[in-house]
C-alpha cells in the first residue's frame, strides 16, 4: 500500500503485514515543545536487489541535502535536486514535494518554508522536512523524512546549513554500502553517534540494552 504516496487504509485493502515485503511508517507527533514528523522504511526479510538499490539512493539523497552548505537567503527550490540527484541518476524520480515547514506545537505541514517554487527563502532558525522517496506502483514504496533545522555552517563567510533533530536509525538491511560515498558513510557514523549520544542513556535507563 506504501506505492501511494499517501495512502488512506480501508477494509477493501487493508491487510496482513509479512516479513518478506517493505513496510513504510510515517509518523509523528505534537507535544507542547514541538511537532513531530519522520518516516523510516524498513524490510524485516531479504530485500530484492531493486529495494536494495532504492532505497540507498533515497538515503544518498536524504544525506546529500542534509549536509548541503548553502549562502544565505537560498530558496528551497534552489537546492531541491540535491535530494533527486542519486535517483535521477539511474532515471528514478518521486512524485511529491522534498519537505516542508513544521510548526512548533501548530500545523504539522506549515507554509511557507519548503522546497517549492511559492516557498521562502531558507534561514537560519527554520524547521523543514527533508523526505525524498520512490514509489513503484503495486509493489514498494519507499521515503525517508527526517525534520532539521536551519543553521549557521561552519565556514568564514556567512554560510547555511541542515542540522537533523530527527534521531531515528535507517533501516541497515536495506542499505547498499558500496552505493555511498566515504563522506557519506562518515555523515551516517556521526548521525549514528549523535543518536547514541542523546538517545541511549534513556534506552539505558529503561533498561533497553539490546
Amino acid at each position: 500500500n506504501a506505492a501511494l504516496a499517501h495512502y488512506s487504509p480501508s477494509n477493501g485493502s487493508s491487510r496482513k503485514l509479512s516479513v518478506d515485503e517493505m513496510y513504510l511508517s510515517d509518523t509523528g507527533g505534537q507535544y507542547l515543545d514541538g511537532t513531530t514528523d519522520i518516516t523510516r522504511t524498513v524490510h524485516w526479510g531479504v530485500p530484492t536487489p531493486l529495494q536494495k538499490e532504492a532505497y540507498t539512493r533515497v538515503l544518498m539523497g536524504n544525506i546529500d541535502l542534509s549536509r548541503l552548505v548553502f549562502p544565505p537567503n537560498t530558496a528551497g527550490r534552489t537546492v531541491e535536486s540535491f535530494a533527486r540527484r542519486a535517483l535521477w541518476d539511474v532515471g528514478l524520480n518521486y512524485g511529491h514535494g522534498t519537505g516542508h515547514g513544521v510548526g512548533n506545537f501548530l500545523s504539522v505541514h506549515e507554509w511557507p518554508v519548503g522546497f517549492q517554487s511559492n516557498n521562502v527563502p531558507l534561514t537560519a532558525g527554520m524547521f523543514t522536512s527533508i523526505e525524498p522517496g520512490y514509489y513503484r506502483d503495486g509493489e514498494f514504496g519507499i521515503r525517508i523524512e527526517d525534520i532539521a533545522l536551519v543553521v549557521e555552517a561552519q565556514t568564514k563567510k556567512p554560510f547555511l546549513t541542515f542540522e537533523v533533530v530527527s534521531l531515528v536509525p535507517y533501516d541497515r538491511n536495506l542499505i547498499d554500502l558500496s552505493l555511498l560515498s566515504p563522506e557519506q558513510i562518515r555523515y551516517l557514523n556521526a548521525y549514528y553517534e549523535t543518536i547514541r549520544a542523546r538517545v541511549g542513556p534513556e534506552l539505558q535507563r529503561q533498561q533497553l540494552e539490546e
